[in-house]
């Protein structure tokens, strides 16, 4: 069995024009509820063994964060394929993705779409799961081996959440 814990990074400033989309840093809020998700999976032992995280700094930053909250020690794969990619993309870099449970941090809206096209059965009841709000979380459970015969509608879902959630 393979885990995958989907999470789009967390609340970013828009407040430095000069830095760029890419270069763009997390608010204080964005930084708040990274570690607030960070210390949720460790609380829930949702730990990857393997990261594939966006060259975007907010990505970046955002699984700073959660490193730090959780304990994790891993070193991430920083894929630049991930800015902004769409479904059909992170699906490519996921299936060479190694270890049992890989998180992925991207960005919206490729990656509300990949967590949608990847459940097995109906989505989440959960009000916010189609606009994937910053810094949520899904995670998915799939019967393989190994990652590279992952495919679309086959992920038993796990959970969603979103940081409000967690700070309830």
């Amino acid at each position: 069995m393979k885990r995958l814990i989907l999470i789009r990074h967390a609340k970013s400033d828009w407040d430095e024009p000069f830095n760029g989309d890419h270069g763009r840093r997390l608010n204080a809020r964005g930084h708040a509820a990274a570690q607030r998700v960070g210390a949720w999976l460790a609380e829930k032992g949702y730990l990857p063994d393997h990261v594939q995280c966006s060259t975007a700094t907010r990505c970046m930053e955002t699984w700073d964060e959660i490193r730090q909250a959780s304990g994790l020690g891993l070193t991430p794969e920083y894929v630049q394929g991930i800015y902004h990619a769409s479904s059909d993309v992170m699906m490519t870099v996921l299936n060479r993705a190694e270890g049992d449970t890989v998180m992925m941090l991207g960005h919206n809206p490729g990656i509300a779409d990949f967590a949608e096209r990847l459940i097995k059965g109906p989505p989440p009841d959960h009000e916010k799961f189609f606009q994937y709000p910053t810094a949520s979380v899904t995670i998915l459970d799939f019967d393989v081996n190994d990652w590279a015969y992952v495919n679309f509608g086959e992920g038993k879902l796990v959970t969603f959440v979103t940081p409000k959630d967690l700070a309830q």
